[in-house]
């Protein structure tokens, strides 16, 4: 496991799911897709190490077992389709010294800087998605676990973050994404899976 680049998930499995073993190399996307349920989630919180799970996962030859868990996300962090918010005012969740660059991240991704100092409760379902996505994104990851991280935009902002991926792909960030949308994953040239019954199997194409 400690060799290769990219992201390496090999025997990962627990008593709900799996077992999956699959690379991504750096610079590719994996867009996973599969009926609600199916496990789709459970395997990006595996990977994340949020749930509980056996096997081998490694990014860039780091191997995850030789990580502490927040150590470990912060290389590959999660981001939810509904992600927590532990702070009253948005940004409560940024380090002073990230506030900066996360207020222009958020101009770029279409939200602007204003609802940084503002409550959380006040954001719009879209905005919180793309401010989840600061969150990770400002850490400069080296790997992305997304999950369906543009369902709640409209399309100019869906484009606006599809964008900065493609930035990030190009930098070499692997990263897997569930999304629903098989356009989406043309865009980014996405290898397609999809998740069967809490299996991974490669997608039919037409």
């Amino acid at each position: 496991m400690a060799e290769g680049g990219g992201l390496r998930v090999e025997g990962l499995k627990s008593a709900l799911a799996g077992p999956f073993t699959l690379e991504v190399a750096r610079g590719a996307v994996l867009a996973i897709s599969g009926a609600s349920g199916a496990g789709k989630s459970l395997f990006l919180r595996m990977v994340a190490d949020l749930d509980p799970n056996e096997g081998e996962v490694g990014l860039n030859g780091v191997s995850r077992a030789s990580l502490p868990a927040n150590q470990w996300r912060r290389r590959i962090p999660y981001v939810a389709a509904e992600s927590g918010w532990w702070a009253q005012t948005v940004h409560d969740h940024f380090a002073p010294n990230q506030l900066d660059r996360a207020r222009s991240l958020a101009e770029r991704l279409g939200v602007g800087a204003a609802p940084f100092d503002g409550p959380v409760d006040r954001l719009s379902t879209g905005e919180r998605q793309r401010l989840a996505l600061v969150r990770a994104f400002i850490l400069d990851p080296p790997g992305l676990l997304l999950d369906e991280p543009t369902g709640p935009l409209d399309p100019v902002s869906v484009q606006k973050v599809e964008v900065f991926l493609q930035e990030r792909l190009a930098a070499g960030t692997a990263i897997v994404l569930v999304s629903h949308d098989p356009a989406q994953g043309a865009r980014l040239g996405a290898r397609r899976m999809r998740m069967v019954d809490r299996k991974l199997q490669p997608e039919a194409t037409a």
